[in-house]
């Protein structure tokens, strides 16, 4: 009967030694049901010795417990005889294996208790190996979902919280910033060219004007030049 319980003391043992320093609680699972089935078979290996040993006890009480009845058979044949003495040799024998039959009926009574407390610790375990498979699956998706909190836990501390104050979002905040100051002085760049270039259409324009003007004065000139000369008044 403590054999059972010696197969689950060093399957926790086991269990809490590798839960202490595990790195990937996934295979680590997969890993303890493999040994907890592989116990399984080693307890079932063990099982059907302990019923085999059980069997054999039973069947050699009921031999001798069938030798028993045939020498009182024989006995019985014997004082019908008139054969007192065989008949007494006869019951002797029957005695001797009427003890050995009780001898083993004994340890096929206790070998049977024993047996049957072994299958009880048997289909315990065989319960306890399927609730561990059953949740095995639930295990692995909260595994994977702690997993992935923490991973999106670090990532956003790493993000947010740098400790020298260069997080990626205050980065990109500055970078922001720095692209709207550059987008600022290419709008003002982009409008003192173009006052700059009014300025010098401004001065042509001016340029021209100007040399309309000389053309309309040198065209007076030679206007004057040619005009024929005015009448002379006759004498009176």
């Amino acid at each position: 009967m403590g054999l059972p319980n010696r197969w689950m003391t060093l399957l926790r043992a086991n269990i809490n030694d590798r839960i202490d320093r595990a790195e990937d609680p996934a295979k680590m699972l997969d890993h303890l049901l493999f040994e907890m089935r592989t116990q399984l078979v080693e307890a079932k290996k063990a099982v059907c010795i302990a019923i085999a040993d059980e069997r054999a006890l039973q069947r050699r009480a009921e031999h001798h417990a069938s030798d028993a009845a045939a020498w009182e058979q024989r006995a019985m044949l014997a004082i019908r005889a008139g054969h007192d003495e065989l008949a007494r040799a006869a019951l002797l024998r029957k005695r001797d294996q009427d003890e050995i039959a009780q001898s083993y009926q004994a340890q096929w009574f206790e070998q049977k208790r024993s047996v049957e407390a072994l299958r009880q610790a048997l289909a315990g375990l065989q319960l306890r190996i399927d609730e561990a498979a059953r949740q095995r699956t639930m295990l692995a998706a909260r595994l994977a979902r702690a997993q992935a909190q923490r991973s999106i836990a670090t990532t956003l501390a790493n993000l947010q919280g740098a400790a020298d104050g260069m997080s990626a979002f205050s980065t990109f905040e500055r970078l922001e910033q720095k692209v709207v100051q550059l987008e600022a002085e290419a709008d003002a760049a982009a409008e003192l060219g173009g006052s700059e270039t009014l300025s010098l259409e401004q001065q042509f324009r001016a340029l021209a004007a100007r040399s309309v003007d000389d053309e309309l004065v040198a065209l007076k000139q030679r206007m004057a030049l040619a005009a024929p000369a005015s009448p002379r008044a006759l004498p009176g």
